[in-house]
């Protein structure tokens, strides 16, 4: 029997089932797993961040075969090089983008005007700002607990989600430290009316990297990945704790970007040594490999049985 729905403004505005979108996470939202999210209720993404922008475009259009359901596109600003990219989006008939690593002002207003829903990420009050005054639809605020690039100056999802919901109109999608129907219930009571996962979906048995990261995950404890480059120079970065990320953290690095050189061998090679395995620290609740339809109707039934739970 399927999970009772939950119904909020992301749900409608979105038009999806559940209200769980995908995190864009570069590599991996490829159309296998943006698929999977999508058909099971949820918003996929397809991912820039990447930056392989001809096989981005390819995986745009084999969503269509794989889905006829919802799904999006992410644009990752400091990693979109052509910005044709943009008008691409618009001619594919995409109609939900989320836009982030960069200023809300530069894209918003074309997409909007040719009919698109826009969503930017966030990780502090000031940036919330910045992009309400861009005019955008809706906010993911993402605390500093979560996987992959960060702000160096982090704030933990406890802190920044009500902070920003409570000075703003417009719906917001929690990111950050979300693996399942309790986080989800917390995100909800803090303001939130969506939630986006990474590090869960990530490990789901349709993700396509190397069962060696998803093991590490679900062996993980929650101090078990680290925060890299507070200090610069380059964007700060959450990841899977190993030994080379742990040297990192102490020593750090004169090119962080240079750390990913060997990205190919950590995802879909399973040597989580050659490179940095972006991972949230919500890894450290995460047990098990499952589908994501598994995932998502968990989700919801334990969503549900916690709110029933709460004092009264």
């Amino acid at each position: 029997m399927a999970a009772k729905p939950v119904k909020t403004r992301i749900t409608d505005m979105l038009g999806i089932e559940k209200p769980i979108i995908q995190a864009a996470m570069g590599w991996i939202a490829r159309s296998q797993l943006s698929s999977a999210v999508s058909n099971a209720g949820g918003m996929g993404i397809i991912e820039t961040s990447s930056g392989e922008l001809d096989a981005i475009r390819q995986e745009i259009r084999k969503m269509k075969t794989l889905t006829a359901k919802p799904f999006g596109v992410n644009v990752a600003q400091a990693f979109v090089r052509d910005p044709n990219i943009i008008p691409f989006i618009i001619d594919q008939g995409i109609k939900f983008v989320t836009t982030s690593a960069g200023d809300p002002m530069k894209y918003t207003s074309t997409l909007k005007e040719a009919g698109l829903t826009v969503f930017h990420v966030v990780p502090s009050l000031a940036g919330a700002l910045r992009a309400i005054e861009a005019g955008v639809d809706g906010l993911i605020v993402e605390g500093g607990e979560g996987g992959g690039f960060k702000n160096a100056k982090d704030v933990a999802s406890m802190v920044l989600i009500p902070q920003v919901c409570e000075a703003v109109s417009v719906p917001v999608v929690a990111a950050g430290g979300i693996t399942d129907g309790r986080s989800m219930a917390a995100a909800f009571s803090l303001g939130a009316e969506g939630v986006l996962m990474g590090t869960r979906i990530l490990s789901s048995a349709e993700s396509p990297v190397h069962a060696n990261w998803k093991d590490a995950i679900v062996n993980a404890d929650a101090t078990d990945t680290v925060f890299l480059n507070r200090a610069g120079p380059g964007p700060a970065l959450r990841a899977l704790r190993t030994e080379r990320t742990t040297r990192l953290e102490k020593d750090g690095s004169p090119n962080i970007f240079g750390e990913f050189a060997g990205t190919q061998d950590v995802y879909f090679g399973g040597n989580l040594e050659a490179g940095i395995a972006l991972t949230g620290q919500v890894a450290g609740r995460i047990k098990d490999v499952k589908p994501v339809a598994q995932i998502f109707e968990e989700t919801l039934e334990e969503y549900h049985r916690v709110v029933a739970a709460l004092p009264r």
